[in-house]
């Protein structure tokens, strides 16, 4: 099934592909590998030359070095991992046993990202006065120059307009190899994570107009108890208390309809800008139906899935953090970080919202309405979300729809 186009993609989206994640060959000889030559040990424990050794060594120079390059390697796992989903999930169709290897995938991602938020807490073992006996050495050289880093922003999805400059310029322009700002380009025209996900959720199973429709239900849902919010906030008899409560409904209320009519929800400058909405209306309805129906059987592994990449959203605000905070420790609050960058004051305005890839299920929440609520599936959509064989061998049951529901008028009992 085509993924249908979106307002909000980028126009190289749907020209780019996303290749098969290369592994480097070599040649086994003979009666195989010892343990070091498999691991090219000496060329690994070659890496650490402290420039302190030149003049008066400083002994956690050769732990910040360490650290970091531990950070380098696991970011290269991660970049495996992300190109490996990504390659998974751009085709027209992703089975259960794909499902199955993308959730295992995104779940090692997320168990590398947790310990490279632990790892901070060994760089903090160096005190302040104890890099700053070595930290002349790194000047011009920043932790913003890992190339590999901004692979991973681009891969799952941060989006240029959503970056804050880095020294007033763009951060493509803090490097100069050639080879490395054309690797960077192209992880840009790629299609990200969070675009191939838009498309898998865009093939939802039931968000047909012409079958079950759940989106036509959920406001219908949705519109009821907004109703009845009106009408308990109109009959407090508290005056100050009912004007507040009107006051939230509207707000409420307004949220909503952002959210119902399509133009709003894509042309919501204020959201878009902030970083806060990044879903096509498709996308999220597709999100939103998995997240209420996720005790059913063929959303089980979707609904884990949308979990992961919230968890790795997370896990990398909670990185980011954990390094404002030790850079802070660290330089102060004054001081311009090693790369020329404002430090500490850049590292802290990457905290928000506009760096969550994947901040749309976060919002999720906003939205959900109680479990009673939810509009009752129809027996044609129950089988549809049942583990069948026909349904094994589609988008993890992402069918489109050749069967017809009977609209059911009985929504909910408020």
């Amino acid at each position: 099934m085509e993924a249908p186009n979106t307002q909000n993609a980028s126009p190289s989206v749907a020209e780019c592909s996303v290749k098969e994640p290369n592994v480097e060959t070599r040649k086994v000889p003979p009666g195989g590998m010892l343990y070091g030559d498999y691991l090219q040990v000496d060329r690994l424990l070659s890496c650490q030359n402290p420039l302190s050794t030149l003049s008066t060594p400083v002994h956690d120079e050769h732990l910040f070095i360490i650290t970091h390059q531990a950070y380098e390697l696991w970011f290269k796992q991660i970049i495996f991992e992300l190109d490996s989903v990504r390659y998974l999930l751009n085709t027209k169709e992703v089975g259960e046993a794909k499902m199955l290897t993308i959730t295992s995938r995104l779940s090692r991602i997320v168990l590398i990202l947790r310990l490279l938020v632990d790892q901070v807490t060994i760089l903090e073992t160096m005190t302040p006065l104890d890099f700053m006996d070595f930290r002349s050495y790194l000047s011009p050289a920043s932790g913003f120059q890992s190339v590999q880093f901004r692979l991973i922003e681009n891969k799952l999805g941060v989006r240029n307009e959503h970056r804050v400059n880095y020294g007033k310029n763009h951060y493509l322009k803090i490097f100069e190899d050639p080879k490395v700002i054309d690797a960077i380009m192209q992880s840009e025209n790629e299609p990200s994570l969070c675009d191939l996900v838009q498309r898998w959720l865009e093939r939802t199973p039931g968000l047909e107009e012409n079958g079950f429709n759940f989106w036509n239900k959920y406001k219908k849902v949705a519109t009821m108890i907004l109703n009845r919010i009106k009408e308990d906030a109109e009959e407090d008899p508290d005056p100050n208390k009912r004007e507040t409560l009107i006051e939230d409904w509207r707000k409420k209320k307004e949220t909503f309809e952002s959210l119902f009519d399509t133009n709003k929800h894509i042309l919501n400058t204020y959201l878009l800008i902030r970083g806060q909405r990044r879903f096509t209306h498709k996308a999220f309805q597709g999100a939103m139906m998995i997240s209420c129906y996720r005790d059913e059987p063929l959303f089980n592994q979707p609904y884990h899935l949308l979990k992961l990449l919230m968890d790795i959203d997370s896990l990398i605000t909670k990185w980011r953090y954990n390094h404002v905070q030790m850079v802070q420790r660290m330089i102060g609050s004054q001081q311009l970080g090693t790369g020329g960058s404002s430090g500490y004051q850049y590292l802290r305005s990457t905290l928000s919202d506009r760096y969550k890839v994947f901040v749309d299920l976060f919002n999720l929440s906003t939205f959900l309405v109680p479990r009673n609520c939810i509009p009752p599936l129809t027996p044609a959509m129950k089988r549809r979300l049942s583990v069948m064989e026909e349904l094994i061998l589609s988008h993890a049951g992402m069918l489109s729809g050749d069967e017809e529901d009977k609209d059911d008028t009985s929504l909910i009992n408020l």
